[in-house]
Formats: structure tokens, C-alpha cells, sequence
């Protein structure tokens, strides 16, 4: 790739390198764990809530924390931040693998698992802030297919890793982190992104109100299955977390500074846009777990092999990420949606109605249709870290801070 100018003569091959590296941990972590789950829960006799939480955790700090990540970024600094989180979740990723064996191993795990989760809340928007500020408006597609191109190649390796590490120590997939990070920091070092900082007033209000609506809810969605949907804790738990969040919103209004500008949804195409984002997320997510109980339980086949299907999953986004970034250059971002949505739709169908075969073989070219739908090409944010968090001035364009709130769905899956 060439020269940016607003680079200052670094490398954009470089920096977008690093930015790979930094957030490659937030992907593989989605996925590696939920391969070793029966065996983490099995080693440290966790409880089925517990195993569930140890996992909702990270999605529950990433989803709740993601739009203070990128005011935070926008405030402080894009490169600052990315070294942070990765400190912060290298850091919590060492200490989720020496979670100690006995009464405390399920309090430890959870409380570090919702500490990685902050770090790339922390990392993620200010990281894809920095690939959007370094290339102009006429590689940006390009340079976004490669970024979550290959970030969700190493997604798909991740699994595959971690059924091999499985046979030396499940504790190995949370330290095969740390050399990642330690490569991120380096090129960060070596490349020195840009760290623009505009100094603006947190909005704490905003920040208390979404983590406490987003974690009543999952509460609610996570204990459903365990007090039952009878139980009048569960509808008060999830009622009360929608009433705040609805509160957020209302304060958010008017708040002169806040951590997401609602006024963007004025907007009906991006409104749309975020609303198909959310939705896909939402089918996603859910997938890795699913797929991992799916392998090594119905199918009856080790993690080695059940990691297969998470693989096959991959190899759809890995493709149709680098079709649509240039679709995205060439026509704009509405014919590529589109398309993900019809391919993603109908790969699911075909998938559903073959998954009850229990057969893998013939379920593979339907697992790769339904992740390209996933992939949806991003627009240019008037702001770098608008895109990630909404924590950006009335004209910007939000993308991930609203729907980061997608894994919520995830709550109500149960491990056996």
C-alpha cells in the first residue's frame, strides 16, 4: 500500500498490521473459549451459571463498556487507548489462566473474564478509529476488508489452536494471548499511529445508566433458564433494564456532551443501517457457542474437530469481507448489504434443516453461505471513532456503540 499523509510518511501497511494484531485478541477470544468451555468447567467444577457467566462476562463488559471506549479514545487518544486495552487485556488474560482450583476458581474467572472484556472495549474503537483516520475515503473499503478479513481469519484459526492446546492445558488458550499482544505493541512502537485526543466532559450519568440497564437485562435473560420464566425476579430484572436503557436515551437527548448522540437515528438510512448491523450480530454471536456444544456433544467429536465448524463459518466472512470492501469503493454500501443479508439468510435455513442429521459433512457448504451476511461494509464517519462508539458531535455517524449491545441475545443460551 502507499503513503498517507496523515501518517506523517509511516507506513499504512504497518499501522493497519498493528491495528490487526491488537484487536485479533478481542476475535480469537470470542471463539477459543467457548471451545474449551466443557473442559474449563469440568477441570475447576464450575457450575453450569458459572461457566455461563465466565463467558457472558466479556461480552456483558464489552457491550456495556464499548461506547465509553470510544469517547474515551476520541478524549484521551486513538494510540493511547489501543496500548491500554491491550495492556489491560494481555494482562487479565494471564491472570483468567491461573485462575486457582477450588471455591474461588468461579469468582476469579468471571471477574477476569469481565476485565478482558473492558480492555477491548477499550482497545477496539480506538484501534478502528485509527485504520479509518489513516487511509483516505478511496481505500478505506479495502483497508476495512482487511482488517476484519483478517482479524476473522485469525477468528477462525482460534478454535483450531485451542483444540490442540486443549491437550496440553485449557489455561493455554487465555496466555496464547500474551505473544499477541506483545507483537501489537511492538508494531505499534515501529509504526507510531496518529493520536489525535480532542479534550471534551465524560458523560459518567450516561456511562452508570447503560451498564447497569445492559447488565439488569442479561441478569434476567442469563437466570431465565435457572428461576424460570415464571419467576416475576426475571420480567422485573429485564422490564427494569429496558426502563433505564429508555431512560439513557432520553438523557442522552439531552446531555450537551454525551457518551452516544442519539440525533444520528434521525437519520433513517443509518438508522436502518444500524438496525441490519444488530440484527446479524445478533445471529452471529451465538454461533460460536452453538457450534462448539454442537460438535463435541451432539456430534460426539472432540474439540479438535468440532473447532472445524467455526472454521468452516469463518471461511465465508474471510472471502465475501474482501468482495464487499471493494463493492463498498465501487457502488456504495447498499447492494452489499443486501446481498450478505440474502446469503446469510439463506445459509442459516439450509444449515437449521440439515444441523438435526448429525452429520457434519453435509452441512458445510450451507455453515459457509450463512457468515458472509455478517460482513457489512462500513461508511466513511465524519469523526474516526464515531463509527465505533457514537461518542461523537451532532452531524457524526455512529456504527458499533449501539449495536455492540447485540450480544445480550447470547445471555439466554445454556451450557449443558
Amino acid at each position: 500500500m502507499s503513503i498517507s499523509s496523515n501518517t506523517g510518511g509511516r507506513s499504512r501497511s504497518l499501522i493497519l498490521t498493528a491495528m490487526i494484531f491488537a484487536v485479533a485478541m478481542t476475535f480469537i477470544d470470542q471463539t477459543i473459549v467457548s471451545i474449551a468451555a466443557p473442559k474449563i468447567q469440568a477441570d475447576l467444577g464450575l457450575s453450569s451459571s458459572g461457566m455461563q457467566w465466565a463467558i457472558n462476562s466479556y461480552l456483558l463488559a464489552l457491550a456495556a463498556l464499548f461506547a465509553f471506549g470510544g469517547r474515551l479514545a476520541d478524549t484521551v487518544g486513538h494510540r493511547s487507548m489501543v496500548v491500554l486495552g491491550v495492556i489491560i487485556f494481555a494482562g487479565s488474560s494471564a491472570l483468567c489462566g491461573l485462575t486457582p482450583s477450588g471455591s474461588a476458581a468461579e469468582a476469579w474467572l468471571v471477574a477476569f473474564r469481565a476485565l478482558q472484556g473492558a480492555g477491548g472495549a477499550i482497545m477496539f474503537p480506538a484501534a478502528l478509529a485509527i485504520v479509518v483516520q489513516t487511509f483516505d475515503l478511496h481505500s478505506r473499503g479495502r483497508a476495512l476488508a482487511l482488517f476484519f478479513g483478517i482479524a476473522g481469519g485469525l477468528t477462525a484459526i482460534g478454535p483450531i489452536a485451542g483444540g490442540y492446546l486443549l491437550e496440553w492445558t485449557w489455561r493455554a488458550i487465555f496466555w496464547i494471548n500474551i505473544p499477541v499482544a506483545l507483537i501489537a505493541l511492538a508494531l505499534i512502537a515501529i509504526s507510531k499511529p496518529a493520536n489525535e485526543s480532542r479534550p471534551a466532559r465524560m458523560d459518567y450519568r450516561g456511562l452508570a445508566l447503560i451498564i447497569v440497564g445492559v447488565g439488569l437485562s442479561v441478569f434476567g435473560l442469563q437466570q431465565s433458564s435457572i428461576w424460570g420464566w415464571g419467576n416475576p425476579a426475571i420480567e422485573v430484572c429485564i422490564v427494569a433494564g429496558l426502563v433505564i436503557l429508555a431512560v439513557f436515551v432520553t438523557v442522552e437527548r439531552r446531555t450537551a456532551s454525551p457518551l452516544i448522540n442519539m440525533n444520528i437515528f434521525s437519520n433513517r438510512a443509518f438508522a436502518v443501517e444500524n438496525v441490519i448491523l444488530g440484527i446479524a450480530m445478533m445471529a452471529f454471536i451465538p454461533v460460536f457457542f452453538f457450534a462448539s456444544v454442537y460438535g463435541q456433544i451432539a456430534l460426539g467429536e472432540k474439540a479438535t474437530t468440532a473447532s472445524l465448524l467455526i472454521l468452516y463459518f469463518f471461511l465465508g466472512f474471510v472471502v465475501c469481507a474482501q468482495i464487499g470492501g471493494r463493492l463498498l469503493d465501487r457502488v456504495g454500501a447498499k447492494r452489499p448489504v443486501v446481498l450478505g443479508c440474502v446469503l446469510a439468510t439463506v445459509g442459516f435455513a439450509l444449515w437449521a434443516g440439515k444441523a438435526t442429521d448429525l452429520h457434519a459433512g453435509s452441512q458445510v457448504i450451507y455453515i459457509v453461505m450463512a457468515c458472509p451476511g455478517r460482513r457489512r461494509p462500513r461508511r466513511r464517519p465524519r469523526s474516526p471513532s464515531c463509527r465505533a462508539a457514537a461518542a461523537t458531535p451532532p452531524r457524526s455517524r455512529s456504527s458499533s456503540g449501539p449495536t455492540s449491545l447485540a450480544p445480550l441475545v447470547t445471555c439466554s443460551s445454556r451450557w449443558p
